[in-house]
């Protein structure tokens, strides 16, 4: 075993939580940005010649390039975050550089703002709060704020993982149905436990849902996946629920469904362009927005930091780190 991997150089390139960086100093050589000012393409490159390990997030667009010209001793990525669309896996791969995320340990918060936005957009809470802080509420009436509720309406789930699953048992509690497009089917028994239905056609399932929730990973397949095709599949009273990635909504599209009323709504966490807004959505009233904090919490920021940190030390260690990404990841 070389010196530098009993005693990595470690570089961070996001501010982390304070118990996080503290333990990362004090178990490896590590360089902690404190100032969580994001790192150009320039400083990356840099980390990335001088390294063992590069800790980045999703706001490190890890490309082939830069791992082309990553510096020999660059061997390991450990991504603090679960998604890892912004590394170039294949390029990491064929310079035997280990990559690794943090599955597992931000569903519960997602799934929370997931249902925070499929409960928001129907009962129109963000415009309600709005007219409270605008002084323009003159009080209560039958026919003001009237929204709609989500009992009794069907859930369409795009992509069933840990987060989907942890989605459609909030929803069912909701009296949500739950409806649902993967890759592989459930189990039986998971299925009959979430009260689902599986469409192994997504454009089916658009077409029964009343309320859709993207839950898949952003990957070459799913680019673009709900494009202007697929949201004209779905019904006028339909909300579209995104906290997964932008990439997978076009945007433009979606912006043209509801400028146009083919969509009654949308809540949206992620964006195509972040942290760019497209104008025109920032204008509509029925749109709920949020700053990509879906999985935002004080307890989730930590765990995933300690994930990052024993992935570290398997690897320094010898071994196959425990979240190592394998060929075929999706």
């Amino acid at each position: 075993m070389t010196p530098s991997r009993r005693h990595p150089r470690v570089v961070v390139t996001r501010e982390l939580a304070d118990p996080v960086m503290d333990r990362l100093e004090a178990l490896f050589d590590t360089v902690n940005n404190r100032g969580d000012a994001p790192m150009d393409r320039e400083r990356l490159a840099a980390a990335m010649a001088d390294c063992d390990v590069l800790v980045p997030t999703v706001t490190d667009e890890i490309d082939a390039v830069l791992i082309a010209a990553a510096g020999d001793r660059l061997r390991l990525i450990a991504n603090y975050g679960a998604g890892v669309n912004h590394i170039a896996l294949k390029a990491a791969r064929a310079r035997g550089i280990i990559v690794t995320n943090t599955p597992g340990v931000l569903t519960e918060d997602t799934a929370d703002m997931a249902m925070a936005l499929i409960v928001s957009v129907p009962r129109r809470l963000a415009e309600g709060e709005k007219l409270v802080r605008s002084g323009e509420w003159h009080g209560w009436s039958p026919g003001g704020m009237l929204g709609h509720r989500i009992g009794g309406k069907a859930l369409g789930i795009v992509g069933m993982g840990r987060i989907g699953q942890a989605v459609a048992r909030r929803a069912r509690a909701f009296g949500l149905s739950i409806h649902y497009h993967n890759r592989h089917r459930l189990p039986a028994v998971v299925e009959a436990e979430l009260g689902a239905t599986f469409h192994a056609d997504l454009d089916a399932m658009l077409g029964v849902a009343d309320i859709v929730s993207i839950h898949t990973p952003l990957n070459a397949d799913s680019r673009d996946l709900i494009d202007r095709r697929r949201i004209g599949l779905m019904r006028r009273h339909v909300y579209l629920i995104n906290t997964s990635r932008g990439g997978i909504v076009d945007e433009t599209a979606l912006v043209g469904a509801l400028e146009a009323g083919l969509l009654a709504g949308a809540g949206l966490d992620v964006w195509e362009h972040e942290p760019r807004i497209d104008p025109r959505l920032l204008a509509l009233p029925n749109v709920v927005m949020t700053p990509h904090m879906g999985s935002a919490t004080l307890e989730g920021r930590q765990a995933s930091g300690e994930r990052v940190i024993q992935n570290i030390r398997m690897w320094a260690d010898g071994h196959r780190p425990p979240d190592q990404v394998l060929e075929g990841w999706a």
